[in-house]
């Protein structure tokens, strides 16, 4: 496996305060399930097998330092949101896929939520509602219809509020309405993910960081090679996300694209006080190359998302890009002119993990002795967590509702070889783009 980037830190990870890593792994270990990822996905997929199986060992290896990848660099939004949206959804993989990926994702939500609470997580969090504002007419139409398709599917608590209900909540001149959706929870991702590894920790999980792990052979279990030694497991679980197509096996199933965030010094109430936004919702547009910004508790603005970045061959080396960090300081002033002095403190940005048709996906790789997660397109929070028990469950050949979900052991169509693969995801990307455009072609540019 190549060696990861230096990335800029996000507000998160930079915020954290002190932090010690586990020391990496020296020498050769034997356990029953290795799993590799230090993220939400591999830490909780460890606590999960752990408490299912006390005595079973369990090993969780990171290239780096816990929440490296988008674990600690997320917008930190637990929500019900799979792929691209309720329409695209239902569009590209039909209407029972989205009422069953649906109930899938509330389910995700109140299963991350039920944890931090149950355990104590300290990890700022809160449960404001949602919002997915409309900023042209077009928009209006597109949410309303996404809000009556769910409707027809079963769904309630998924609502039209209009412009003056919506201003009432967070105070933009550019909202026309909204839609409102309760069921959201919002974290500090690098805090959630750091107190999950001590959770999993206290369990006896053993915890390696600047591990990364070399080579995978299958033989009558695994080998793993890292820099300093060896691990010999019976199983294995590749909780490796958008760094997934490192590995051989999982190389065509998904790729890397890069979204890019910032967060803004500390807001004085002179510069709130036009805004409102004292219930501190998540909130998002209605783009297919989504906006997504939420207040923190010491009152920055953090705003991602808008240009999504594309690299030959899954290069990793893409988390910096001043001019989508442009772009968001533009929109944080075209959204709340009292904001147009703002000074921000932060820029970051890292990949997300993208399947060809939009889908998360998991389930076993090659027999029952390793599983996979990938694909959750930018909305990850939530359904890391639930799908660590859909892994638990996966490798303990356990019955379970869970393995019911349909992204689990579907069929990945593979992304094609370079240079079909950028082509084709800059065709994808294009397309999004456009489509924004229509919708946005009467705004004034910003």
């Amino acid at each position: 496996m190549n060696a990861l980037p230096d990335s800029p830190l996000s507000l998160w990870l930079d915020t954290y305060g002190p932090y010690q890593p586990e020391p990496p792994l020296r020498g050769s270990l034997d356990v029953d399930v290795a799993v590799i990822g230090g993220g939400f996905t591999g830490m909780v997929t460890a606590y999960e097998l752990k408490r299912a199986q006390p005595s079973m060992r369990v090993a969780v290896l990171e290239a780096r330092t816990a929440g490296y990848g988008a674990s600690g660099r997320n917008g930190s939004f637990a929500m019900t949101v799979v792929g691209l949206g309720f329409g695209t959804t239902a569009m590209i993989k039909g209407k029972q896929f989205l009422k069953d990926a649906h109930t899938y994702m509330e389910r995700a939500v109140d299963c991350t939520d039920e944890l931090i609470l149950r355990e104590g997580l300290d990890c700022d969090r809160i449960r404001p509602g949602f919002l997915r504002a409309a900023t042209t007419q077009g928009y209006i139409k597109r949410l309303q219809d996404d809000i009556e398709l769910m409707a027809s599917l079963g769904f309630q608590g998924i609502d039209w509020i209009n412009a003056a209900e919506t201003r009432a909540r967070v105070n933009s001149p550019r909202y026309l309405g909204a839609l409102w959706e309760p069921r959201l929870v919002l974290i500090n991702p690098a805090k959630l993910v750091r107190e999950e590894k001590r959770l999993a920790m206290r369990t006896g999980v053993q915890v390696f960081e600047n591990t990364p792990v070399l080579e995978v052979r299958r033989n009558a279990g695994f080998t793993l090679e890292t820099p300093s030694g060896k691990i010999e497991t019976e199983k294995l679980v590749f909780a490796t996300n958008a760094y997934s197509h490192l590995f051989p096996d999982l190389r065509r199933k998904q790729i890397p694209a890069f979204t890019y965030m910032i967060a803004s010094q500390p807001l004085t109430e002179e510069q709130l006080a036009p805004i409102g936004w004292e219930g501190f919702e998540g909130i998002e547009d209605a783009r297919n190359l989504i906006h997504y910004y939420r207040l923190t508790p010491d009152q920055r603005l953090v705003i991602g998302g808008g240009p999504v970045g594309l690299t030959f061959g899954n290069d990793l080396y893409a988390d910096e890009n001043l001019s989508a960090w442009q772009h968001l300081e533009r929109h944080v002033k075209f959204l709340f002119p009292s904001l147009k002095d703002v000074k921000f403190s932060h820029r970051w940005g890292g990949p997300f993990s993208v399947t060809l048709d939009l889908t998360p996906a998991l389930g076993y790789l090659g027999d029952t002795r390793a599983v996979y997660s990938l694909g959750c397109i930018g909305h990850g929070v939530s359904m890391s967590h639930l799908n660590a028990q859909t892994l638990r469950d996966l490798l303990l050949e356990r019955q379970s509702d869970l393995l019911e979900a349909p992204f689990v052991n579907r069929r990945v169509i593979a992304w094609p070889p370079e240079p079909l693969r950028l082509a084709a995801a800059t065709a994808l990307r294009a397309y999004l783009q456009v489509e924004d455009w229509f919708y946005e072609r009467d705004l004034p540019r910003h």
